[in-house]
């Protein structure tokens, strides 16, 4: 295994680093991106690429930080437009409790569909916009090849993009 010295540390070969996880494709990062309606980054979370998006998804949502023209920035979306990863009737029911609403088609095999409602799911042809803020994101060549082993270096990279993306739609 490898040793710690103040500032550096020293690795044995192994490849990876924090929040690197194993996938179907070899090893990577997570990333969990809650859009505005103009497709603006409002949240950021990276996550070993393991865990499904169901786990991540309360986690994310409490990142979103939005400030306003007067008192404390808001927290939380109104509703939620995701894909069909997001399908789980107790993840729709803790969102319904905190007051946001979530939009996700279920899946092909999921039997009972007792939130389905298609005047929501209406709103699912948005999903472009989300899916288009992935595409500028993956633009940015160093977060698509991951070389630091520090996740506080890559969310820097991630956090520049957001950044540079915001700016490109303003200005």
């Amino acid at each position: 295994m490898g040793r710690n010295f103040p500032g550096r540390q020293l690795r044995t070969g192994e490849k990876g680093g924090s929040a690197v996880g194993k996938t179907k494709r070899g090893k990577g990062t997570k990333w969990m991106v809650l859009v505005d309606g103009k497709g603006l980054p409002m949240g950021v979370r990276l996550e070993s690429a393991s865990p499904s998006e169901v786990k991540l998804a309360e986690a994310t949502v409490a990142e979103v930080r939005v400030p306003r023209p007067r008192g404390r920035p808001r927290q939380k979306p109104k509703r939620i437009i995701a894909d069909r990863g997001y399908d789980s009737d107790p993840l729709r029911e803790r969102f319904k409790k905190r007051g946001i609403e979530l939009i996700a088609p279920y899946r092909k095999n999921n039997k009972r569909r007792r939130y389905e409602d298609g005047r929501k799911l209406r709103r699912y042809k948005r999903r472009w916009i989300v899916e288009r803020t992935n595409a500028r994101l993956g633009q940015f060549r160093r977060l698509l090849v991951r070389h630091e082993h520090l996740l506080s270096i890559y969310y820097a990279f991630f956090y520049l993009a957001c950044f540079w993306i915001t700016l490109r739609r303003h200005f």
